[in-house]
């Protein structure tokens, strides 16, 4: 290939200036770095362009590593050392030619040290450093993976040819090497995806290892059926639970360290027809402390967010379906909240995050430490602010009350669909009316939509049934919505991510009166109306409107509140 400068490139081709290039250029003597990145990261030209000029200039193709299933024994062939280092990963091998997907096909001395690593003629293609870097990732924990199978199997057939060990020997066979690799090479890939759970399902001839990323179940990979045993094994050493009890449900916990990530594990299996099902859910401490713009509030939202947990006593509810963000929300207020000055206690079931500086009791039903009890004897600790995990009954319900009314701050949560359905639900449980108004200084009620991919956003035309659906009006012109058409960043999914949708109710005079009277959920509807109340549909379309996420992920919200 004839040597080609990048800048040369881009300048001719007209995507940058030579004054943007000179300025580039200056950036790379201090901050040695390719010159790629450099344009990238100043804001000179996005990837997108610079791939497709460097297509078009150099006729090198690009290649969506998305949509390839790249060979496990290609990884013995390219050294993870070079794959990392060059940002290169191999795609395929045609007999003596080797295609290689690069972010910078410019870059000559990866070229060079894959050719005399491989021994073969190469062949580079165009991809975006995010797709290589997924794929370098996938790749080489797929050989670990792989490379652990194999070696697990071996273990198998020499143990099946052995006499059966004792109970107690079971502990030191599943941790052994390969059993650990394979657990933490699926841990890992786990914390790549952003999983937020990883399920271990095993059926007739095999165990599917599948995760949950932005709310979505993914198959990422198969465990043979005679090794399924083994990895449920280990991770029930990891989480403390009984290995020889394979009969009933188990819960357990570990901590982990990944890729410098403090994550905590939470276990929890479920005999099935094939074999125990293990669900674990994934806690990363380092990103889940979050304020409450990186949750989603902002405007007028963020705004009432503050007035609610600036007040010193009363109480806040934080209201959702399971999976909508409470646990986030609740945490985002305790760590705003936990300062030197106060004692603030919370009540848990179970404890998700190790909060410096705040008390935390795990509660405990089978000895009797119920949300009640728990309450009660916070109450004698003198507390500041009190966090009550959820909301069950009409003793934990009554407690918290009186205790919002004299002189403590109460956060906690309620499974009701929108803000108004909680203060039926606590009448409901006996909370009487006059109690309730007095003691509630508001509601926030959410659900969590996923955020359109960036990389791939485009404006349409909505059809009028969207519209409807979004309480807009149908014969509307001029109307643009937002969509992502689907891209290797996202994975052809047109989402990246995912944010809060809230609607928070905050208890002025005249609704406490309302609800105080005990008047039906219908006319505190309407007094709601009066005020600057923003429904969940209108606080999904304002998202919609502003190209944050898709009309079609806030219908899908829409339809758990009418349930």
């Amino acid at each position: 290939m004839e040597y080609l400068r990048l800048g040369d490139i881009l300048v001719n081709n007209g995507a940058i200036t030579k004054e943007q290039l000179d300025r580039a250029l200056s950036l790379q003597k201090t901050r040695h770095e390719r010159l790629g990145t450099i344009l990238i990261d100043e804001g000179i030209i996005n990837e997108q362009r610079l791939i497709e000029t460097l297509e078009l200039q150099l006729g090198i193709d690009f290649i969506d590593l998305t949509k390839v299933r790249i060979p496990i024994e290609l990884a013995a062939l390219v050294p993870k050392s070079i794959a990392r280092r060059h940002c290169v990963v191999p795609v395929r091998l045609n007999k003596d030619e080797l295609v290689l997907a690069m972010s910078d096909p410019l870059n000559f001395v990866a070229l060079e040290e894959v050719r005399t690593a491989t021994r073969k003629r190469v062949l580079p293609k165009i991809a975006t450093t995010a797709a290589v870097n997924k794929a370098i990732s996938t790749l080489y924990g797929n050989e670990g993976v792989a490379r652990a199978i194999e070696e697990m199997r071996g273990d198998a057939s020499v143990r099946e040819a052995a006499p059966q060990p004792r109970s107690e020997e079971v502990t030191e066979d599943v941790q052994s090497a390969p059993t650990v690799r394979l657990v933490n090479s699926i841990l890992e890939r786990a914390s790549v995806e952003r999983a937020s759970d990883i399920h271990l399902e095993p059926r007739a001839d095999e165990m599917v290892v599948r995760m949950r990323i932005d709310g979505n179940l993914r198959t990422v990979l198969t465990v043979p059926d005679e090794l399924k045993r083994t990895v449920v094994s280990r991770l029930k050493i990891m989480g403390g639970m009984d290995i020889s009890e394979m009969r009933i449900p188990q819960d357990g916990r570990a901590n982990v360290i990944v890729k410098g990530h403090n994550i905590d594990l939470r276990m929890s299996t479920l005999p099935t027809m094939y074999g125990e099902k293990v669900v674990i859910r994934l806690l990363d401490k380092s990103t889940q402390l979050l304020d409450a713009r990186a949750i989603g509030l902002e405007g007028e939202n963020l705004e009432k967010y503050n007035k609610l947990i600036s007040n010193a006593h009363g109480m806040v509810l934080i209201v959702g379906p399971t999976g909508s963000g409470k646990s986030s929300t609740m945490y985002t207020m305790i760590r705003h909240l936990n300062t030197e000055e106060v004692n603030l206690v919370t009540l848990e079931d179970p404890v998700e995050y190790d909060i410096d500086g705040v008390n935390q009791v795990q509660i405990n039903e089978k000895v009797g430490m119920t949300f009640a009890e728990g309450l009660r004897a916070v109450l004698r600790q003198d507390p500041d602010i009190i966090a009550v995990g959820e909301i069950r009954d009409a003793e934990t319900a009554e407690i918290a009350i009186r205790s919002a009314i004299t002189g403590h701050l109460v956060l906690s949560t309620v499974h009701t669909n929108d803000a108004l359905s909680a203060i039926d639900r606590l009448i409901d449980i006996g909370v009487a009316p006059y109690l309730l108004a007095d003691a509630l200084n508001g509601v926030v009620s959410q659900r969590l939509v996923r955020r359109i991919c960036p990389h791939c956003k485009e404006s349409y035309t909505p059809s009028a049934e969207e519209l409807r659906r979004l309480g807009c009006d149908e014969h509307a012109t001029g109307v643009r919505f937002f969509r992502g058409k689907g891209c290797p960043h996202c994975y052809h999914t047109g989402y990246n991510g995912r944010t809060g949708v809230f609607e928070i109710l905050v208890m002025d005079g005249e609704f406490k009166r309302a609800v105080s009277e005990g008047r039906h959920k219908t006319e505190l509807s309407d007094c709601v109306k009066k005020g600057t109340f923003s429904s969940l549909l209108e606080s999904g379309r304002k998202l919609v409107f502003e190209g944050v996420t898709t009309a079609e992920e806030v219908i899908g919200i829409l339809n758990t509140t009418e349930e």
